[in-house]
């Protein structure tokens, strides 16, 4: 329904003074996702800095009718946080949840609100001499409940998970504005269903996720990182194979990096320079860490063996291994730069997708075949998370293309890869999430019995589809 004055103005003086915009100019970064693919309208962004706060929104929301969007950090790339174009759905930022609940170092558990951004809870467990290890390009915006809401995934999760493997408790104002309490720190609760889990990934469809309690980890006290050339993809596989025998459990990192993306981001991005003094075709950047001191483990000594015997079997061509945390951190920046360096060469159609780590080079040998089958000239820059499997193929223009020509390609292409995605085990979406940009594809993809078991939960939390409507689900 319209939402009038009357709506807006009882929205208003429930959130107090500080709790909402109506102004067009502070409106305008909340309804552009960062990558410009997804612009919406809205008249009334609301900043709730309580759970009770939200209820009671959340509450005059479910009784007249109106939509929401919850929005984080405003950092996701498929159209979840991001109102339509009705101007009908009503904005509830996080922003201002950003408090520490609690530290409790004796459990290895941190509570805190949705609105803590990533970033700032790494500080908060590295004050308590741990770790919390979720690390994604934007953590310097984005936020805990945008991350638990779309599981997300960054360059740890070989070791250490999704970030649903980081949650033990959630707190979450429900589509009728009841306050569901899961906040624990239990590791064993044998009581019935994990409601926890439906939250995790459901991209604000379910409920808002206001606060969650984290597992920390002991610090890292030794951190090895090396930058190699390998011959191709399939050595990358066998590469991650010796790694993991030689490392134990101590490989936290394992990302692939194609030559024209490190063309790319050397030529636009500040302060990247060439690795190596000869150009190769595929590149590595591995992590190794440990919370061992060096006189029970030489990490040192680990990323040698690994190095050594991998250059033996013709595995690694030529590498680096950084002195000190500033080249290490060097070398990284050629990895989280590379999606930003891509907007300097056009148009650029993205895929977030995984597929068996088994199944990479075979993906990456017919997906690039089949992109240029179908545009030729396209230069396609696949890179990421090679350990789990997790692909972001991306996918710049021809140089002699139009970008708008090029872009009004998006649905075609992205539907051919995803064919090809699923034909190998895989999924469309990795770490991502589905949004309103996979909405169509997740119906197309999932089987039937998936789709109706998630519109029966939807149904069940979500009675009046106010909640996030159209993502995700088609409904």
């Amino acid at each position: 329904m319209t939402i009038d004055k009357t709506h807006i103005d009882a929205l208003i003086k429930i959130a107090g003074d500080k709790g909402y915009t109506i102004d067009p100019k502070s409106i305008k970064p909340h309804t552009e996702e960062p990558r410009g693919k997804f612009f919406g309208k809205t008249l009334l962004v609301l900043y709730p800095d309580s759970t009770e706060m939200v209820s009671d929104l959340v509450k005059y929301c479910y009784q007249h009718n109106i939509k929401i969007v919850p929005q984080g950090g405003i950092t996701g790339l498929v159209g979840g946080t991001i109102p339509d174009q009705s101007g009908n759905e009503v904005v509830i930022s996080l922003k201002r949840m950003n408090k520490v609940r609690e530290k409790d170092l004796l459990n290895n558990t941190m509570t805190l609100e949705s609105g803590v951004i990533l970033s700032d809870a790494h500080d908060i467990a590295a004050s308590m001499n741990a770790i919390m290890p979720m690390h994604i390009a934007s953590e310097g915006s984005a936020m805990i409940g945008g991350n638990i809401s779309s599981n997300a995934g960054g360059i740890n999760v070989l070791r250490y998970g999704n970030m649903r493997e980081f949650v033990l408790g959630l707190e979450v104002v429900l589509p009728n504005g009841d306050i569901w309490n899961g906040l624990t720190g239990l590791r064993k609760d044998n009581t019935g269903y994990d409601l926890k889990q439906l939250f995790i990934g459901a991209e604000g469809t379910l409920g808002i996720i206001t606060a969650a309690t984290l597992k920390i980890y002991p610090d890292h006290k030794q951190k090895n990182t090396s930058f190699v050339a390998i011959p191709d993809p399939d050595a990358a596989v066998t590469l991650l194979s010796l790694a993991r025998e030689v490392s134990g459990d101590s490989l936290i990192a394992f990302e692939i990096l194609p030559r024209i993306g490190l063309d790319f981001t050397i030529e636009h991005m500040s302060g990247c320079r060439e690795p190596l003094e000869a150009k190769y075709d595929w590149y590595m950047i591995m992590e190794c860490a440990t919370s061992l001191s060096s006189d029970l483990l030489d990490l040192e000594t680990v990323m040698e063996r690994i190095l050594e015997t991998a250059m033996e079997q013709g595995l690694v061509l030529d590498g680096v291994v950084p002195k000190n945390e500033k080249e290490a951190r060097e070398l990284w920046n050629l990895r989280e730069f590379m999606s930003e360096a891509q907007k300097f060469e056009g148009g650029s159609i993205k895929h977030d997708v995984a597929v068996p780590v088994s199944k990479i080079p075979e993906f990456l040998e017919k997906g690039t075949e089949l992109v240029k089958a179908e545009i030729p000239g396209i230069r396609p820059v696949p890179f990421g998370h090679i350990g789990d499997g997790n692909i972001h193929f991306n996918l710049s223009q021809p140089t002699d293309m139009e970008k708008s020509e090029y872009l009004a390609k998006w649905e075609d292409i992205n539907h051919k890869v995803h064919e090809l995605v699923v034909s190998l085990g895989g999924s469309i979406s990795a770490e991502h999430g589905i949004g309103t940009l996979k909405a169509d594809e997740l119906a197309h993809f999932k089987p039937d019995v998936d789709l109706n078991t998630m519109k029966s939960i939807k149904d069940a939390l979500d009675p009046k589809n106010i909640m996030n409507p159209g993502r995700i689900l088609k409904v």
